[in-house]
C-alpha cells in the first residue's frame, strides 16, 4: 500500500494545480536577503531588456531593438540557475545560449523583419524559462497572433502585436499568464 501512496503523492507534487507553473522566489533560491535582492535586480533588467525588445518592434525600431538585445545578452551572460539537477542545469544552461545566440541575432542587423523572425524564436525560449527569470511582483502573459502563430510576452494584457504593428497591432489574444 506505501508504494501506491508515494506514487500519488509524487504524482500531485509533480503536476501541483494544473495550469500554473512553479515559480521560485529568489531567497528561496539564493537564501540570503541581499543575494535576494540582486537576483531580483537582475531578474528585472532580463525582463525589462526583453520587453524593450519587444516594444521596439511595435514602434518598428530597429536600433532600439539593438540597443534592448545588447542589454538582454549581458543581463543573460550574468544570470545563474539556482538549486538545479545537473540535468536540468544542462537543459537551462543550453536554453540561456540559445537565447544569447538569438539576442545577437536580433543585435547584429538593423532589419527589422529579421529581427521580428529572430525575437519569435527568442519568445519562445524566454516562455519556456519565464518562471526563472519573472521576478516575483510581475505579471507577464504570453500573447499570440492567432493568424501567425507568432509568440511573444508582455507585461500588460493589453495586445501590441510586435510582428505586425502597422496592419495588426492589436491582433492577438492571451494564451497563458504567470
Amino acid at each position: 500500500m506505501k508504494p501506491y501512496l508515494i506514487v500519488l503523492l509524487g504524482a500531485t507534487l509533480w503536476f501541483g494545480n494544473g495550469a500554473k507553473a512553479q515559480v521560485h522566489t529568489s531567497l528561496q533560491e539564493v537564501g540570503t536577503p541581499e543575494l535576494a535582492q540582486k537576483r531580483e535586480a537582475l531578474k528585472e533588467s532580463v525582463i525589462a531588456s526583453y520587453l524593450g525588445i519587444k516594444n521596439s518592434l511595435v514602434k518598428s525600431d530597429s536600433l532600439s531593438a539593438i540597443k534592448f538585445a545588447n542589454e538582454l545578452i549581458t543581463g543573460l551572460n550574468q544570470f545563474k540557475f539556482k538549486k538545479l539537477s545537473l540535468e536540468k542545469m544542462n537543459e537551462a544552461t543550453t536554453t540561456r545560449q540559445e537565447m544569447i545566440s538569438l539576442a545577437k541575432a536580433i543585435a547584429s542587423t538593423q532589419s527589422i523583419n529579421k529581427q521580428r523572425s529572430d525575437m519569435d524564436k527568442l519568445s519562445v525560449k524566454m516562455w519556456s524559462v519565464i518562471e526563472r527569470f519573472k521576478p516575483e511582483k510581475m505579471s507577464l502573459y504570453k500573447q499570440v497572433c492567432p493568424m501567425t502563430g507568432t509568440s511573444w510576452i508582455s507585461d500588460d494584457k493589453a495586445i501590441q502585436n510586435p510582428y505586425y504593428p502597422k496592419n495588426m497591432l492589436t491582433c492577438g489574444e492571451v494564451k497563458a499568464s504567470i
